[in-house]
């Protein structure tokens, strides 16, 4: 496994892909309301990602026919734009992916439409403050599975579970790159594999299932569901080792 070292104007430039992937989201959760299609979500999405003098990068990615990943309630990954109109009670994750001179950023979040439900609120927090917890205990010298570990407790914790066969992952001059960061421990032990170091640049993407973490694929051969038929959710941000601490690059403050 070759897991790439950045330089600190790479991570710059790596920095600026992700700030134009914070600004689309931010701009598209705003429009998250009752009677907005999917379809529209990713029209906004990419044409700001354009006007920043950016290109999606998920358009076409591995046959992805869209910019913006929009997954909605029981889709927790990879959902597809659609004629699909919003309403109220929905929750709807957002996933976006740029590249800017060769660099790519890349992000995601969910948000609830309107009035939703607790459960449903739980489950979102769960996403969130579990990416969020993960970045806080980064530390140069700690080992991926680690953090893979620490994050399946947290979510247990909350009363989830990881959904399987997807994880986090290093990126760069490439939408995905070394290594896999599952979600969970898999194979060997906490302290085994290889180290987080000083200018590594990784997506960190818990995403929460309610009660089965396999997944099931969608007929469109893209929308990631649990078996359990639940609703799930889904949190990302890139983050770039600098003085030893993870700093999260796709933020805008």
């Amino acid at each position: 496994m070759s897991i790439a070292v950045r330089k600190p104007k790479e991570i710059e430039a790596l920095r600026r892909a992700n700030i134009i992937v914070a600004e689309t989201l931010e701009l598209l959760v705003k429009e998250c309301r009752p009677g907005v299609t999917l379809k529209e979500l990713d029209k906004m999405g990419e044409e700001y990602i354009r006007s920043r003098g950016a290109t999606p990068s998920f358009k076409g990615l591995y046959g992805f026919p869209a910019s913006v990943c929009t997954s909605v309630n029981e889709v927790i990954i990879h959902g597809i734009p659609s004629d699909y109109k919003l309403k109220n009670g929905d929750i709807i994750g957002l996933d976006i992916g740029t590249q800017l001179d060769g660099w790519y950023g890349d992000a995601a979040i969910t948000v609830g439409v309107g009035e939703i439900s607790q459960k449903d609120k739980d489950l979102i927090a769960c996403a969130k403050d579990t990416l969020m917890f993960a970045i806080s205990i980064i530390k140069a010298g700690m080992r991926f599975k680690e953090l893979s570990y620490e994050i399946e407790k947290f979510i247990k914790s909350r009363g989830f579970v990881p959904l399987h066969g997807f994880c986090g992952h290093g990126i760069g001059r490439k939408p995905h790159e070394e290594p896999e960061i599952p979600n969970y421990l898999e194979h060997g032990t906490p302290k085994s594999g290889p180290k987080i170091k000083e200018g590594m640049v990784f997506c960190l993407e818990p995403m929460i299932c309610q009660k089965l973490g396999t997944p099931k694929i969608l007929e469109d051969k893209w929308s990631v569901v649990s078996e359990d038929g639940l609703n799930g959710s889904h949190y990302e941000h890139t983050v770039a080792i600098i003085d030893g601490r993870a700093e999260i690059l796709s933020s805008v403050s």
